[in-house]
């Protein structure tokens, strides 16, 4: 992709007036060894429940990031990513349960699977753009849980009964229960997807990106190709939310397609916006959000949870517009004043 890329077109991008989130300054590196060590460190410190939470946890912030690449950094809104989280989901399950594939071994096909289909759904959505995107990306989402009954395919989907996995033993006899062994291993992989996102965003290409999000008519014309780069982007962001769908699966040891409705794809654009939008850090925010905040709701009050979830969200958009992690980077400005 790099290749069709002009030296115009890096100088275009970084002319044209981005978002306040994509000229933050990095986080210190000491801050992320720390956080880092922290989330290790719950391993042996929480109860195997808390442990699946986090580890969904992990999964979801690896789903909002592949759906922020696409909406924040490339300005293509999408309510359809839960289609994609499904179809990660399967793949493992299929692999796994048809196939006996290792569960290691099904996060690269999921992820294969995944941005190929984005890749070609990207192409037709490339007429629309705004609101008409979003909606033909919805149309999807609701699409899916429907064609995962379809008695066609039923001999390798379940149909409506789903499919059973296995949640997968410590290897080399680590002194590890599997609650625990899952959690360390999905932390691994997000580790990686977030670093390769991060150099993929700071880079030429993440530059490119920003330029037609902001600006797609002065992009073109200083020599960025649009629909390569548009669907591309569309496959990359596929990608990263079919391996977090791939996770889940293997976390919950169950995939059936009413796990998969349209509400999966609202919830990750929630965790989208609360976290922040155009930020690689508030995916993490936003992943917590939509895991540990509906179970405080129920806790607050059973007979209504949804009221009390929307008014906590309203509260969220309220005092933090720009999201979790737009707050904490002011709050951030504020303590370490810029040397410039």
């Amino acid at each position: 992709m790099s290749g069709e890329i002009t030296a115009e077109a890096t100088e275009a991008s970084t002319s044209i007036r981005t978002q306040p989130s994509t000229r933050a300054r990095p986080v210190p590196f000491a801050v992320t060894v720390i956080v880092l060590a922290g989330a290790v460190a719950l391993t042996f410190l929480v109860s195997n429940y808390h442990l699946f939470q986090l580890t969904m946890l992990v999964g979801y912030a690896v789903a909002i990031l592949g759906l922020n690449i696409a909406t924040g950094y490339n300005g293509q809104i999408s309510l359809g990513h839960g289609a994609f989280y499904a179809v990660g989901a399967y793949t493992a399950a299929i692999l796994m349960s048809n196939f006996d594939v290792p569960y290691w071994a099904t996060l690269p096909i999921a992820a294969i699977i995944s941005a190929i289909i984005g890749f070609l759904i990207g192409f037709p959505a490339l007429r629309f753009t705004g609101l008409y995107l979003a909606l033909t990306t919805f149309a999807l989402a609701v699409a899916v849980p429907q064609l995962l009954k379809f008695k066609g395919i039923e001999d390798w989907t379940g149909g409506v009964q789903g499919i059973v996995i296995s949640k997968p033993e410590a290897p080399f006899g680590l002194p590890l229960n599997p609650d625990q062994w899952l959690y360390l291993f999905s932390l691994g992989v997000a580790g990686l997807l977030f670093l390769f996102a991060w150099n993929l965003i700071r880079g030429r290409i993440g530059r490119a990106m920003m330029a037609i999000r902001d600006h797609a008519l002065a992009a073109e014309a200083m020599g960025i190709d649009l629909a390569l780069l548009k669907t591309r982007t569309f496959a990359v962001s596929a990608m990263y939310t079919g391996v977090a769908g791939a996770l889940s699966a293997i976390a919950v040891e169950f995939v059936a397609p009413d796990s998969f409705t349209v509400f999966v794809s609202i919830f990750l654009f929630v965790g989208l916006v609360v976290g922040g939008v155009a930020s690689i850090t508030g995916a993490i925010f936003g992943a917590a959000f939509i895991v540990f905040i509906p179970n405080i709701a129920e806790q607050v009050s059973k007979a209504a949870p949804g009221a009390i979830y929307g008014v906590i969200l309203i509260a969220f958009m309220y005092l933090m517009p720009s999201g979790v992690a737009g707050l904490l980077r002011r709050l951030y400005h504020r303590l370490v004043p810029s040397s410039r």
